[in-house]
């Protein structure tokens, strides 16, 4: 399977036509922050430089928590309202995030859920009825 993405019309100035992507591998991670980025950056009117760096950063973590933790592939929708920016990112693991104490020395991470719940206005997780879940993120435009 390659990573793929699929664009269903463009961004008006109320709501934005969502973007959703797929991906299954690390080289997905930087794409779907990029791919974020100028979605955020594209909206008319585009939200603030610093709210599009944070609605990139956060798809990025969630999309790559949900290849380390959530089982493998994963699903990311890119939306927006006239008040908001959302991400939301499904995959098959049927576990919500965990609060964990950052690793500081060893590298095995801890930092990602911390800040997409400091980045984000609103963050829920919602069980799929295949068994995963989908986590959605939203940030005020």
């Amino acid at each position: 399977m390659s990573e793929t993405e699929t664009a269903r019309t463009a961004h008006t100035a109320t709501t934005a036509t969502p973007l959703v992507l797929e991906g299954h591998s690390p080289a997905g991670i930087p794409r779907a922050r990029g791919i974020a980025r100028a979605f955020a950056e594209n909206l008319d009117p585009p939200p603030a430089t610093e709210t599009a760096g944070a609605f990139a950063l956060v798809t990025c973590e969630l999309a790559t928590n949900a290849l380390r933790h959530g089982g493998g592939p994963y699903t990311i929708e890119l939306s927006a309202t006239p008040e908001t920016v959302s991400v939301a990112v499904s995959d098959r693991s049927p576990h919500p995030p965990r609060q964990r104490t950052p690793d500081l020395n060893g590298g095995t991470g801890g930092f990602g859920w911390p800040m997409v719940l400091r980045l984000a206005e609103h963050v829920t997780v919602t069980a799929d009825l295949g068994g995963g879940k989908t986590i959605l993120a939203q940030l005020r435009r």
